[in-house]
């Protein structure tokens, strides 16, 4: 049986493969040489083929600088066409460097995000990374935790964001009879305290506006417009700001049970209070459905609007769960 080896890793091998030639390497010399290909013994040429023409347009799009290099006599002639990436081009800038921790951290900070969360500029970066060839002898951690994102909104926002594209959908805010259509031009996305937020320059309202991706309740859709670059400039640092500000401006006083889940949790952002512990918050929605999955571990003392929505979403699942054994 051939053995497997993952595409990320094939494509490294023929960046690495394609920047140690000046000549170039023929179509032929890549599928028997280069690791991923060679041990696909038992994939007919056709196949192998396909699999190197969609591995050379993945990386094209990445920005891999991949040049195709026709007969001297007729450029047009590509049936013995070389292949290579000049290392001009491709290389990490002469002036930076980095030492072997410092290589370890970018490869661990790498290992961390999931595939399809990464952005074409940050997997550019990771494969510079890998390609210089520098390995780690020992590993930072242990293990390395996964960061997926499970907003279908992240992509399409994040892709808008790199270039610079107005981008409409419907946003669902609590209370709400109905979504209302939000035309923005995207400028960060932030995560605070686990949840991915988008700054966006409001069109209609003509300012930054913050968006609660969980909230939106349609695609993404791209518009035709785009906006100046020079609009996301700082923009991540004033949203992180921002909702920094609303939190130390909001806070809960909760009393929960020693040792409990929601101690657990709750402590390690909250301050110390004499009745029990003061939490900031920036949605008192979003901190209210979290206090209630908690149930009897915690009790809400003030605001009163914050506890009485929390007493609200437990009466709610009471009556799920009597409906249900009636």
């Amino acid at each position: 049986m051939s053995q497997r080896i993952p595409a990320e890793e094939r494509q490294l091998n023929l960046v690495v493969a394609l920047m140690a030639t000046e000549i170039g390497l023929t179509k032929q010399q890549i599928l028997e040489t280069v690791s991923g290909y060679r041990q696909r013994t038992t994939s007919s040429s056709d196949a192998l083929e396909k699999m190197f023409e969609r591995d050379k347009e993945d990386l094209r799009e990445l920005g891999v600088p991949i040049e195709t290099l026709g007969d001297h006599a007729d450029p047009h002639d590509l049936r013995e066409a070389r292949y290579r990436i000049p290392k001009a081009e491709y290389d990490l800038p002469s002036d930076i460097d980095f030492t072997p921790a410092e290589l370890a951290i970018l490869r661990l900070a790498g290992s961390v995000w999931s595939e399809g969360s990464l952005s074409k500029d940050a997997h550019t970066g990771l494969r510079k990374i890998r390609a210089l060839g520098i390995e780690v002898d020992e590993p930072i951690i242990g293990f390395a935790p996964r960061l997926t994102v499970r907003e279908p909104s992240f992509a399409p926002l994040r892709d808008a964001i790199e270039a610079c594209r107005v981008v409409a959908f419907d946003y669902l805010k609590p209370g709400e009879p109905s979504p209302r259509r939000r035309v923005v031009r995207p400028l960060a996305l932030v995560d605070y305290e686990g949840r991915w937020h988008v700054s966006a320059h409001d069109v209609a309202a003509d300012g930054e506006r913050m968006f609660l991706l969980s909230r939106i309740v349609s695609d993404v859709e791209p518009t035709g417009e785009r906006f100046e670059p020079a609009l996301r400039d700082g923009a991540g640092e004033r949203a992180m700001r921002g909702l920094e500000e609303v939190a130390a401006r909001n806070r809960a006083l909760l009393e929960v049970t020693p040792g409990s889940e929601a101690a657990l949790r709750l402590t390690r952002r909250s301050l110390p209070a004499p009745q029990g512990i003061l939490v900031p918050y920036v949605d008192a929605h979003i901190l209210a459905d979290e206090l209630a999955s908690y149930g009897p571990e915690v009790r809400v003392v003030e605001p009163a609007p914050l506890r009485a929505a929390v007493i609200e979403r437990l009466r709610a699942a009471r009556d799920v769960h009597r409906d249900g054994a009636a």
